[in-house]
């Protein structure tokens, strides 16, 4: 899958998915359940040991599910990924190694920004969507409209502070490809191998893209 394609695809969802897991054996049933409630789309999370494992077991047993990597810290970390079957990474700050790694082999990379000064670093190496990262602490939609006419060529994945009460908000704005979230894999909803509440999550997000792109 090219970076263009893989982009296409998170635009045409308008929600990912970050999901953290301290279990592989979670890993399945999780992708299993997003993709039930309309959202086949994982970004796992490397903030675990498990997280690595996590991605390889979803990419080899849910094709049709998107599966990327979130909070990436290196190139190596980026590497290991993609190696691990990860379409796409996500890093929480701006880090050049990863985007330079991602524009050689073709994967999408969404480098986490907050500032005007990183907005500026991405659009010089090249970035056409970056990771908005912490969305509501940064400023959110008030942060998202006062940057568009500055930097037209960039859109954003709002993450951080995005849940279910205001991600229609973020979505409406023009410069906002998608959002990332947690909110609908619960870390206790995980844990308990409740997959029937991350299904009803995934699947009142994916009707509020619906209902704001229709």
């Amino acid at each position: 899958m090219t970076a263009a394609t893989t982009l296409e695809r998170i635009g045409e969802l308008g929600v990912v998915p970050v999901v953290t897991v301290h279990d592989v054996a979670h890993a399945a049933p999780v992708a299993t359940a997003l993709a039930a409630g309309g959202l086949p789309c994982a970004e796992v999370t490397l903030r675990t040991s498990a997280g690595l494992d996590a991605v390889a077991s979803i990419a080899t047993s849910h094709v049709d599910v998107l599966v990327g990597a979130g909070t990436v810290l290196s190139a190596d970390q980026a590497e290991e990924a993609h190696a691990a079957g990860a379409s796409f990474v996500v890093t929480p700050g701006y880090a050049d190694d990863v985007v330079a790694w991602g524009a050689d082999h073709d994967v999408l990379v969404l480098p986490g920004v907050m500032t005007p000064t990183e907005m500026m670093r991405a659009i010089a190496a090249g970035v056409t969507v970056a990771k908005l990262f912490p969305a509501q602490v940064a400023g959110g939609t008030a942060l998202l409209d006062a940057v568009r006419s500055v930097f037209p060529s960039l859109r954003f994945v709002p993450t951080g502070g995005v849940a279910a009460d205001n991600l229609a908000d973020y979505l409406t704005r023009p410069n906002v490809l998608a959002c990332g979230g947690s909110w609908m894999v619960d870390a206790a909803d995980v844990a308990a191998g409740d997959v029937a509440r991350i299904e009803q999550r995934a699947r009142a997000a994916a009707e509020a893209v619906r209902s704001v792109r229709r």
